[in-house]
This record gives C-alpha cells, structure tokens and sequence, in this order.
C-alpha cells in the first residue's frame, strides 16, 4: 500500500508556528494571513489523527506530540532545503559567489568587475555584498574577501593586502578653502565611521589636546565617502576605498600623516575549493587589479595648496609602505 504523505503545503506553516509558538507571527514570516495558517495546521492535524497545538484563547503552545513531530520536521525541510541547494549548483556549475563588505564591493570591487567579466565570459558571477562572514556550509558561497586580522582556522587564507588611512576631502570642500593644520582640520565637520579612527590620526599627527568629535555615526564607510565627494566634509578613509577618487582628483588628501591598518585583506575559501578554476580564476584576477592602483601611500600627494599652513605646525611627513618616515 502506497504511503500517504502530509499535505506538504501545510509543513511550513506548521514549522513557523511551532517555531515562534504564534500563529499570528508565523503568517507575518511566511507573507501568509493568520487565517490560512490556522487552516494549514488544522488540515496536518487531521492528516496525523492527533492535535499538535494546545489553543487558549489567542495564544498557542505545541502539545507532546507536536513537539516530536515539529523536530522531525525541522529536519526533514532542512535536508529538503540542501538538496534544492546541491540540484541549484549542478544547474548553474560556472556561477562564481563572491562575499564582500558593502564598502569595498560599491568602492573597489564594482568599479572592475567588468574586466573580470570580460577575462572569464565563462563564470557567472554573483556577488554579496554584507557585513556578514561567509559560512560557506550553507551560504552557496565560493570565494569571501574579508578586511581583518585573519588568517582564519580551517579555511584557506591568502593575504592580499594591506590598507593606510588618512583624512579626504572635496577639492570644493569649504568653498575650496582647504584646512593645512592640525587645528584648522580638527574645527572642520569630520565624518565618523562606527570604527572611528579620527583620535588614532591626531595622535600620530601630534596634537597634544584631542579635539572632541560630534555629529552622526555611519556603519557603512562607502556612504560617509559619498559625503566627502559631495563638499560636506572630512572623511577618515582607507586607501583602497578611495585610491579612484584621488586619482581623478574628485577627492584630496589633507595633511600626510597616515597610519597602517591593523586588518588585512584576505581572498578566503574552503580549502577543499582552493585548487579550484573558479578560485584560480579570480584570484589571479585580483592580484593582477591590484598592481593598477596606488601601491604605497608614498604614490599620494598631499594637499599642499593651502599657503596658511606657512609658519604653523606641521603634518609630519608622509610613511613609505613599510610604515618608515
């Protein structure tokens, strides 16, 4: 005799309501009414001949027996869930996943993923961009790039470079009036990053008094930078994120003190996947981009334009790649 399965249409529903022991907020999660819910579970409660919530007024609780089932439910919709995953990668075996920090993917990445595109018509690829880290069990993800101090155990790690911060601002900033001193600098709007780094580049600088720093925090660099572009202020950026920009001369580098990252950037993967065409692939494409940019902050020059700096103190001069003076 055939087995007769559960309406399957139903198992959902049934998993979001145990799950969150709400009707009501499992049909929020699922984009279903509340009504359709409560249908779907009361059609598997007549097809396993048992009752598997407990309803008191507006609220549920899973019996016993509901319990046991919603366990064994969760797991048979989780191997469901890696096999559609496992049939999706045998379907589209040339697309290439690559996870990316919001701000390097808009900065760095996108500006050139069109010459990758254009290298290996062969790859499909997909990139993510999030603050997130890769799990590369069930994210569908080949390959991360990840700004950090790495390496990280169990995967393959390779360095790909590292990073130096400075103070950018428009040329158009402040009517073209562009500070020269630590202190005109310091009495200008600063945008801060939720990593701020502003205290560690008036240290460095040699300013005895901190200044205090007010205003808005941003999490995502890339839009701070968007300010600086459009003249409504200073920004503490990485070289990486801005090394375009300069070189347009769409934004300048205001003194020449700089200090060196404490992250890294790393292309990461499961070391399973390391000797893979995919991974070869965009590595050795990464690489190659990076010798087209700025190698050292030696390569930027400061802004020097600014003839009030004339008699007062000084930026101290500029690090080699090293970190020497």
């Amino acid at each position: 005799m055939a087995r007769r399965f559960p309406p399957l249409s139903a198992l959902r529903p049934f998993e979001a309501a145990a799950r969150l022991e709400s009707f009501s907020r499992a049909a929020d999660e699922l984009h279903l009414t509340h009504g359709a819910v409560s249908h779907q579970v009361r059609a598997l409660e007549e097809h396993v001949g048992t009752a598997l919530f407990l309803r008191t007024g507006k609220r549920v609780a899973l019996t016993p027996e509901g319990r046991e089932f919603a366990e064994r439910i969760r797991g048979a919709l989780a191997q469901i869930a890696e096999a559609a995953e496992a049939a999706k990668r045998k379907r589209t075996p040339n697309r290439l996943t690559v996870s990316v920090l919001p701000s390097f993917a808009s900065r760095w990445l996108m500006p050139r993923v069109s010459r990758f595109m254009e290298r290996h018509p062969e790859y499909e690829l997909n990139v993510i961009a999030t603050i997130a880290l890769a799990n590369f069990a069930s994210d569908d993800v080949d390959i991360a790039i990840r700004f950090g101090e790495g390496p990280w155990p169990g995967l393959h790690c390779e360095h790909y470079g590292d990073d130096v911060c400075f103070p950018v601002a428009s040329p158009r900033f402040n009517r073209g009036r562009l500070p020269g001193t630590l202190a005109e600098i310091a009495a200008c709007r600063l945008l801060r990053a939720d990593r701020d780094r502003w205290d560690e580049w008036f240290t460095l600088s040699g300013m005895a008094e901190l200044p205090t720093i007010t205003g808005p925090v941003v999490n995502d660099t890339a839009l701070l930078i968007q300010e600086a572009l459009a003249g409504k202020g200073i920004v503490m950026a990485r070289l990486s994120l801005v090394e375009d920009d300069l070189a347009r001369g769409d934004l300048v580098r205001l003194g020449s003190a700089s200090f060196h990252m404490p992250e890294r950037y790393w292309l990461v993967c499961p070391k399973s996947r390391a000797a893979s065409p995919k991974f070869k692939a965009f590595r050795d494409w990464m690489f190659a981009e990076r010798g087209n940019g700025f190698t050292s902050i030696a390569d930027v020059p400061a802004n020097r334009a600014n003839a009030r700096t004339r008699g007062k103190k000084q930026l101290k001069p500029p690090m080699d790649a090293d970190g020497r003076r």
